[in-house]
Formats: structure tokens, sequence, C-alpha cells
């Protein structure tokens, strides 16, 4: 069974880098693969459509290239889906919405090894990456799983308020801000944009508080000169951009350069 590169990572205390893949394309995996600059994909399973099969494919696709993966799960149907995914070769498990240390906890069972009371609820499945049952059950599986890294979503002010609480949950590695939902659950939407310096500051707080209790902090920034102030608190796991926004953002510049360059002349 293969190694996570992003587990192997936080060990190491090495940065890693990730990129937020929302189009469920192998083709798209590749391409990026091919750049040898990005050690995960995070495909954003809460947004978008995908089936059981593109999760196999994405997977595979990530082996090609040394790359690991992560899944952002929906709210709804966690355990299934963290555990389907796992199935399909996903090595990295990310929460939305956990709001308490209850649902913390339901969250590390989902992805932990199921060896008894009180360890986890993953059992032996005969799926992809336990080679479809060569390898089910056995020692190595049961590595594999408690490799995984598992991540949270801090979006909404109760997660913020019981952030320590829900942090001290033993299995959980890392935890992700989430500034759009923060702001609508103060009844502000919007308020990331009109006053960012103001999210900014609870974005750092959460950072602050997890490096506090030897949970890593990953924001998911748009540009490199984003991570400057993470940097300074001792963060080294960023997540930037994603496959939708980044061409969005290329189409925007050169069309906008190349009409104008044409209609003047």
């Amino acid at each position: 069974m293969r190694a996570n590169k992003l587990r192997s990572l936080i060990q190491e205390d090495k940065p890693s880098f990730g990129i937020n893949l929302t189009v469920d394309s192998p083709d798209i995996v590749e391409i990026i693969g091919k750049t040898g600059l990005v050690d995960y994909i995070e495909f954003e399973a809460e947004y978008m459509p995908y089936s059981l099969h593109s999760l196999d494919n994405i997977a595979r696709t990530t082996e090609l290239y040394e790359m690991s993966t992560m899944i952002k799960l929906d709210k709804e149907n966690q355990g299934f889906t963290a555990n389907r995914a796992i199935g399909s070769g996903f090595q990295n498990i990310l929460f939305s919405d956990t709001k308490s240390k209850d649902e913390a906890i339901k969250c590390v069972s989902y992805v932990k090894a199921d060896l008894g009371t009180n360890t986890g609820n993953f059992g032996s499945a005969d799926r992809r990456f336990a080679s479809y049952g060569l390898e089910s059950g056995t020692k190595e599986y049961v590595k594999y799983l408690n490799n995984s890294v598992i991540a949270l979503m801090i979006e909404k002010k109760e997660a913020v308020e019981n952030l320590e609480e829900i942090l001290s949950v033993p299995g959980i590695d890392m935890v992700v801000f989430g500034g759009n939902d923060y702001s609508m659950s103060l009844g502000k939407p919007g308020h990331i944009r009109t006053n960012p310096e103001e999210i900014k500051k609870v974005a750092l707080h959460v950072a602050k508080v997890a490096l506090q209790m030897g949970i890593q902090p990953r924001p998911s920034i748009g540009s490199p000169n984003q991570a400057a102030e993470f940097m300074e608190l001792g963060v080294k796991h960023f997540c930037m951009g994603n496959d939708l926004i980044g061409l969005w953002q290329w189409i925007n510049t050169h069309f906008e350069e190349l009409r104008k360059l044409v209609e003047k002349g």
C-alpha cells in the first residue's frame, strides 16, 4: 500500500502545497502532476457532482505523479463518503462544518480502523486501496488507515467559539478556516469582502490556537503573498487556487488584453 506524502511531510516537519480540484477529471489532475510542484490534490466533493468511478480515477492519476489526495466532504452523509473515498485511494479527509467536540469525534471515527472499543469505525473493505481484497484487514491496511490525515473545517461562529474543545479530540491533524461560511454564520454575508482584515484576524487566531495545540493549520489562499502573515506564526502548509477559478483568471486577464489590442488596431 502506497505511502501518504502529506502525512510524511507533516511528520518530517516540512511544508506541503496543495491545490483545489473542482472538476472530477483525471486529465486536470494529470496536467497539475506534470508541473512537479504540487504535493496533493484536494477534490472539492462538497461543491461539485462526481461518481464513485471518478474518485477511483482521480486517485489513480495522483499515483502516477507521486501526489497525495484529499477530499472535502459535504456535511451530509460524511461517514459513507469518507469510507468510499478512502476505498478509492484518497488518503486524507477534510470534514466540512464541524461545530462541536462530539462532531469531531464522529469525524475521526469514520477514518480510523476498527480495532475494538473506542478506536474507529473503518472495518475491512475489499476496495481499490486494498488491492481489491488482497491486502484487506492486514497490519499494513490498519497502518494505512491510521496514517490518513484528518482535517476539519473551522468555518462557523460556533466552531471558533468551541475551537480548543474541538481540537482536543485525539486524531485530528489539521484545520482549515473557512472565511465565507464564517461571515455568513455571523449574519453578515459578504463580510469577508467588505471587512477582510477582521476575518483575517479570526483566521490567524484559528491558526495560532491550532499550532499551540500541536495541530497543523492549512490556510486556503488565492496568491503567494497571502502566505506571509501565516508564515510568521509558523504555518507551513498551504492550499492555493483551484482549476475553475484559475481558468477564469486566465481568460479574464488575457482576453481583456487581447480585446483591447485588437479593437484599438
